[in-house]
């Protein structure tokens, strides 16, 4: 068993500040740090800690071999992880002393995929194993379409939020998480809400306040609690949200206990500095 990730990597270059920025406002910066990042490798790493076998699919930059090297120290399978010419993914982030953040994403090589490859890939996948993606890479319908020319479960995460490229997968999608306002971006594109949209399990991420999981099929709603935590830096969370998520199911967790232990991962996360270096074990849950 195995979950097969179409992911960004990036370089996070984060920059702590006593509040975000005003347009015109310069600031000095309290400090600064380099981690592996982006969205793809955050869920990868995510998916790994919490105990299942991750083949990330991507690509870095010729400047991005380090990444390459700490996703494969932990535990991430790097073997569809190409190295291109030019530069890798960057995010740049501000991350004020409330938690809260701003963030400026250089694209790189997340957007230099190889999509005819991308059938060959998942053509190693097995019977139950699941798939996963973003919208930080190209590529989403060739591997939307691969995916399910092989039987695998879909999950998508749908941030960066886009209408256009989001719509087109949702039938084929078996699991959709977002958070409160991409829910509310999607429903207004869409004309549709979430309860209405054809995916048969619709996780919305509602910060402190917890989760909702909508079953489409039958128009059950739930909500759950998070813990309660006083937060450090929120990035990072809702991508180690949704790789616990995809690993209780891989595992075979019904989908409510599944959202329990990635409630708790998440709100561990936030009590940490850091995004892909410092998402917490599943034994520190």
């Amino acid at each position: 068993m195995a979950v097969w990730n179409l992911g960004s990597v990036n370089a996070d270059l984060v920059f702590q500040v006593p509040h975000l920025p005003v347009p015109g406002e310069t600031l000095a910066a309290t400090g600064f740090s380099r981690g592996l990042g982006g969205k793809g490798a955050n869920m990868s790493v995510a998916l790994s800690r919490a105990g299942s076998r991750v083949e990330h699919i991507g690509a870095v930059g010729e400047d991005g071999v380090w990444m390459k090297q700490r996703l494969r120290g932990y535990g991430v399978s790097v073997t569809h992880l190409a190295e291109l010419d030019g530069p890798s993914g960057q995010a740049v982030i501000e991350l004020d002393a409330e938690g809260e953040n701003r963030i400026v994403i250089l694209a790189g090589a997340n957007h230099q995929i190889d999509e005819t490859a991308l059938e060959g890939i998942l053509s190693g996948a097995a019977p139950g194993d699941w798939a996963i993606f973003q919208n930080e890479t190209n590529g989403l319908r060739a591997f939307a379409s691969a995916a399910k020319a092989q039987g695998l479960k879909l999950a998508h995460a749908a941030a960066p939020f886009d209408a256009e490229a989001v719509a087109p997968l949702l039938p084929d999608l078996d699991l959709l998480v977002m958070n409160k306002v991409e829910a509310e971006q999607l429903a207004e594109a869409t004309g549709q809400p979430p309860e209405a949209l054809p995916v048969a399990d619709v996780v919305i991420t509602l910060g402190g306040d917890g989760a909702r999981w909508i079953h489409t099929d039958t128009g059950a709603v739930q909500d759950f609690a998070a813990p309660k935590v006083t937060p450090v830096d929120t990035t990072g969370a809702g991508d180690t949200f949704t790789g616990y998520l995809v690993a209780g199911l891989e595992q075979g967790m019904d989908m409510a206990a599944a959202i329990e232990l990635a409630t708790r991962a998440a709100a561990v996360m936030v009590t940490r500095l850091g995004t892909a270096d410092v998402i917490p074990r599943r034994d520190e849950l």
